[in-house]
């Protein structure tokens, strides 16, 4: 049995969208994904893993418990875009394993909706077993906004467990997947206000840090912000989401203050200068330019004495985790650092 870590944000989560060769012309929520009554189509996926829904939107399903297979997980990633997704990739007729899965089942469906359970016959799906790198039965994960977050493996008690869905439910409230599923099965039924509109359930709070953090950056004190990420990480070193947000913010305390002419005048007028030249790529990485962000800094990275080349890899580090440890552009600017410093 291994004990399940904290739940990181999606920065850093693996990339399934390779997992499923979807047909061209294929549309979101296409039928095959088999429910616990049988199958149907999921009929709840919009327009794909880069869709944020409205907080407490009604998500039609099949079921709240769905069976997933190598040919169907297109629409179960499609699912993940509007309602926080469980896997389990298991086996079949172990006594402790149905436990287990039997544990999974009662404490989502108590959810009513806000997530759905997504059983996986390992031994008969190899692709997936690949894909979220099961290395032993069960592994369970979830899948947000079609990004898989590994979770444990073996079997945890009910309490733990229950800690495991809360921290799912709140990566999910802040990568904007927020729907209830809404079985036609006859499923739990979510609350309705007096509109007859579903009423969002409560996300569970932040832990005490993250969100001394969160409101120092909503009232635009960064410093603070910052020192709270840094409490943290010195509780918790494996938290991941506290370093993504120290990255970010720190990003954004640099840039506090400065105008984009400035920035660019003064990189221009000397380009040997290795903090106006950090000062562009900060602003690069706020305005979504990345490649050139990255491309500026590798150019540079050779020339430079020990000092800066230090400076220079330790600022790609923590922007690797401003853009998100996922994305290609990272993997491929990594790849290129690795070659300059070996």
């Amino acid at each position: 049995m291994s004990m399940p870590p904290p739940i990181p944000n999606l920065r850093g989560a693996l990339d399934l969208s390779s997992l499923v060769n979807r047909p061209a012309g294929a549309t979101p929520g296409a039928p095959g994904v088999a429910g616990g009554t049988g199958g149907g189509a999921a009929g709840a996926a919009g327009s794909g893993p880069a869709t944020t829904v409205q907080p407490g939107a009604s998500i039609p399903v099949p079921a709240l418990i769905l069976d997933g297979t190598d040919a169907n997980f297109t629409a179960i990633l499609d699912l993940s875009a509007q309602v926080p997704i469980i896997v389990e990739l298991s086996g079949q007729g172990q006594p402790t394993l149905t436990e287990a899965t039997a544990l999974l089942e009662r404490l989502i469906l108590e959810r009513a909706g806000q997530i759905v359970f997504v059983r996986v016959d390992a031994e008969a799906n190899p692709q997936l077993v690949q894909a979220f790198t099961a290395t032993s039965i069960p592994t369970v994960a979830a899948v947000i906004g079609g990004r898989p977050l590994q979770i444990f493996s073996g079997a945890i008690g009910e309490e733990e467990l229950r800690g495991v869905l809360d921290q799912i439910l709140t990566v999910a409230g802040q990568n904007g997947v927020t729907g209830i599923a809404i079985p036609a099965d006859g499923g739990i039924a979510p609350e309705l206000d007096a509109d007859g509109n579903p009423v969002p359930p409560p996300m569970p709070p932040l832990p005490p840090l993250h969100q001394e953090a969160y409101d120092a950056v909503e009232r635009g004190d960064y410093s603070a912000a910052i020192e709270a990420y840094n409490t943290a990480l010195k509780q918790n070193p494996s938290d991941d989401m506290a370093r993504a947000g120290l990255a970010q913010v720190s990003l954004l305390n640099r840039l506090q203050g400065k105008t984009i002419a400035a920035v660019r005048s003064a990189a221009s007028a000397d380009p040997s200068n290795l903090d106006a030249q950090l000062d562009v790529v900060d602003l690069d990485i706020s305005g979504g330019h990345i490649e050139d962000a990255f491309d500026r800094l590798l150019t540079l990275f050779p020339a430079l004495d020990p000092e800066g080349k230090n400076a220079v890899r330790t600022r790609l580090l923590e922007l690797f985790d401003v853009v998100g440890l996922e994305d290609p552009r990272v993997g491929k600017a990594r790849a290129r650092l690795t070659n300059l410093l070996f």
